[in-house]
């Protein structure tokens, strides 16, 4: 078990390995429930199947460790979207006292009243994109994306959506950069949208996430995160002062039948500026 402190972030990356060095049949599928092994069936034919299945094994084997319980006993459900209210918001541990539905209790009168939802005991994001993996986990609502860096296609398409100001800082880059710089964009806008719990139903031009730090929504902590030279990933924290992030690499092995995560490896300390993160491999 390992507790975090107020302010402390730990993201975690997976590469998945080069085409024909994983066992896919290796992974342990014992702690997945019902919902995630019939999707990992569903997926097993397709490009990302086995990334899908090594998110969600990762997922429930950091979590466990964090919490000090057993990866297959945990149980999930979404937060009530911030905008309409419905059960598909952040995705969260079913076990927090902030999901007992008909908890009503009375103030010093006698007045019935409901109180404010207690905070799930973790909370955590995921998000993988063609051979990349990323796990966010934190005491404060918190996001994570990681995505592949796109083709020129795609940012012609998608600019557009983006705030003005944005837009602008990607109209002046190089054309040589416009990729990272789009793919930077683009994962802290996800990372901060998954945070909020709206994900994309949020239009992408209403908040500012470029290059200004002081233009950026106030009360979050956006990090741009360094994955290699294919990706592009970004955290997205609620929190009104500075937080302490640390990045690490997940092996493989450690999703196998007997393989454990060490919650202590060594790490990099990520920021706005962050240090080079060797890749494994």
């Amino acid at each position: 078990m390992k507790a975090l402190r107020d302010g402390q972030v730990d993201l975690w990356l997976l590469r998945q390995p080069e085409r024909g060095t994983a066992l896919g049949g290796s992974l342990d599928l014992s702690e997945l429930d019902a919902a995630e092994l019939g999707r990992t069936s569903v997926c097993r034919t397709k490009p990302n199947g086995f990334l899908y299945t090594s998110a969600h094994i990762a997922l429930r084997r950091l979590l466990g460790g964090y919490l000090g319980t057993p990866p297959g006993e945990l149980t999930f459900t979404r937060e009530p979207c911030p905008g309409c209210g419905e059960p598909h918001g952040r995705p969260a541990l079913a076990t927090a006292p902030s999901f007992v539905p008909d908890l009503t209790v009375t103030d010093l009168a006698g007045r019935p009243h409901r109180p404010a939802a207690a905070e799930p005991p973790l909370h955590f994001s995921l998000s993988h994109s063609t051979g990349m993996v990323l796990v966010g986990v934190a005491l404060a609502p918190i996001g994570v994306d990681v995505e592949k860096l796109p083709n020129p296609e795609t940012i012609t398409t998608c600019a557009p959506a983006f705030h003005p100001a944005e837009q602008v800082e990607l109209s002046t880059v190089a054309e040589a950069e416009r990729r990272l710089v789009f793919g930077q964009l683009w994962t802290r806008k996800e990372a901060y949208l998954k945070a909020l719990g709206t994900g994309l139903s949020r239009p992408l031009d209403l908040d500012y996430l470029g290059r200004d730090l002081t233009r950026r929504p106030a009360g979050w902590s956006l990090l741009d995160l360094p994955c290699g030279p294919a990706h592009s990933a970004a955290a997205a924290v609620r929190s009104a002062t500075p937080v302490v992030a640390t990045l690490r690499w997940l092996e493989m092995e450690s999703l196998y039948p007997g393989g454990t995560i060490d919650l202590d490896a060594p790490a990099a300390t990520v920021g706005a500026t962050p240090e080079p993160v060797p890749v494994p491999g």
